[in-house]
């Protein structure tokens, strides 16, 4: 027997359990990995990685598996579970079919006016088992952050979004964060001009902090919103600001700043042009490495050398998806941001030790280190390369079955000898 059939069949068992639906955290000890910690502790050559109940017991060399399950990676690369980017994985199966979406609302799409609820949580409507979700968790992605989207009918301020284990799970974990949008893409929600949006976030925050009357005609925010908002001033939450633009992101560095509001950025194209002043201002950046070519006019500046030039100045860079149905792509992106001049280690920390720390997760999940959810991937090469795969994913310590329906589909039709079979059994119908 090959080693490769010898290291699945020491899996059948737990990912048995995981399909029947009734896995619980497996005890595995997982030898001679080239571990790479996302830590200070960087890569460790032949190291082992002991779970228990769920979490990370130790990690060294010549573990102890008493009645643990070993599984021998033979130096293989074994990684943090990764993140998805921020996407809306589990709140939309086919993006152009609006019943299956839930990641924005529009209350004001009948009257065309603008309305703000950042009383909005987009976690609510997350769908556990959509189908999405194996297909995203077979490339080694074990968890994503929910965003709250813009659309007319609603606002620059999208509402609140949080950080999901792609597990099984319902609830998510860690504190929520609230969601913008500023530039030329949501300018049509404030008069068509980026100018207003400016002055609606003051607005905002003028209400949250007491200073507009609730009951003027004039106000923008419910009594509920008014309460939501004020829990992310102050310093107090997280607040996700879509922008592209340099000359918008100077605003927006001067906006928190004289309203005190902790912001990480997302979308980024032009940040590279500013790096020095996020690095001052200690703003976690979410990059797309792939927008090489201006996409507007707000992207002028675009560069595959984005993300090297940010973290050469000291900015923290992680990795934003390309699409909730793309995420797969995010290897892809930070292997181009490695490419392009992002040292190696940085690129695997902008998906995993980054976002978890941005996110307020870091307690939990985003690095191997004693303590932490057993959330790991093993690869059959270097996890940022695209003709790498993964070859088993754990999260929690379960075993998790490396099937989607994309697998099925590609077995159920490669195995057909001659003619093809039907696209379903007889009596199906």
């Amino acid at each position: 027997m090959s080693r490769r059939s010898m290291f699945r069949a020491a899996l059948a068992s737990a990912c048995l359990l995981a399909l029947s639906g009734h896995a619980f955290a497996q005890d595995v000890l997982i030898r001679n990995a080239k571990v790479h910690t996302a830590t200070s502790r960087g890569t460790l050559e032949n190291a082992d990685v002991l779970v228990r109940g769920g979490r990370i017991s130790a990690v060294g060399q010549g573990l102890q598996a008493g009645n643990a399950t070993v599984v021998d990676a033979n130096g293989r690369a074994l990684t943090p579970a990764l993140f998805g980017g921020i996407t809306d994985i589990g709140l939309e199966e086919v993006s152009g079919e609006s019943t299956t979406v839930d990641s924005t609302q529009a209350l004001g799409a009948e009257s065309h006016e603008m309305v703000v609820r950042p009383e909005f949580d987009v976690t609510l409507a997350f769908n556990p088992a959509s189908v999405l979700i194996p297909v995203t968790r077979v490339e080694g992605i074990g968890w994503t952050m929910l965003a709250a989207g813009t659309t007319s009918g609603g606002s620059i301020v999208g509402g609140q979004g949080g950080v999901v284990r792609l597990d099984g799970s319902l609830d998510p974990v860690g504190p929520r964060a609230l969601f913008v949008s500023i530039g030329s893409g949501s300018a049509s929600l404030t008069g068509n001009t980026r100018a207003a949006q400016w002055m609606v976030l003051d607005q905002l925050v003028s209400e949250a902090r007491g200073r507009m009357s609730a009951d003027s005609k004039f106000a923008l925010l419910t009594p509920i919103g008014r309460t939501t908002l004020a829990k992310f001033l102050d310093g107090r939450g997280l607040m996700v600001v879509n922008v592209n633009r340099a000359a918008d992101i100077v605003q927006l560095l001067r906006w928190s700043k004289r309203n005190n509001v902790r912001i990480a950025i997302s979308g980024a194209v032009e940040a590279w042009k500013v790096a020095d002043q996020l690095a001052a201002a200690k703003v976690p950046v979410f990059v797309d490495t792939l927008a090489d070519l201006p996409g507007d006019f707000d992207q002028i500046g675009a560069s595959l050398e984005n993300a090297a030039r940010l973290h050469a100045a000291g900015v923290q860079v992680a990795i934003q998806s390309a699409g909730s149905h793309h995420s797969r792509k995010v290897r892809q992106m930070a292997g181009v941001a490695v490419a392009n001049g992002l040292p190696w280690e940085d690129g695997l920390a902008a998906l995993t030790r980054v976002p978890a720390e941005a996110f307020g997760v870091a307690n939990d999940f985003g690095t191997i280190a004693p303590g932490k959810r057993a959330d790991l991937v093993l690869w059959n090469g270097d996890p940022l390369e695209v003709s790498t795969v993964a070859e088993q994913v754990w999260l929690g310590g379960n075993a998790i079955p490396m099937r989607s329906r994309q697998t099925e589909l590609r077995d159920r039709y490669l195995r057909a000898p001659g003619v093809l079979p039907r696209a379903y059994p007889a009596g199906s119908e």
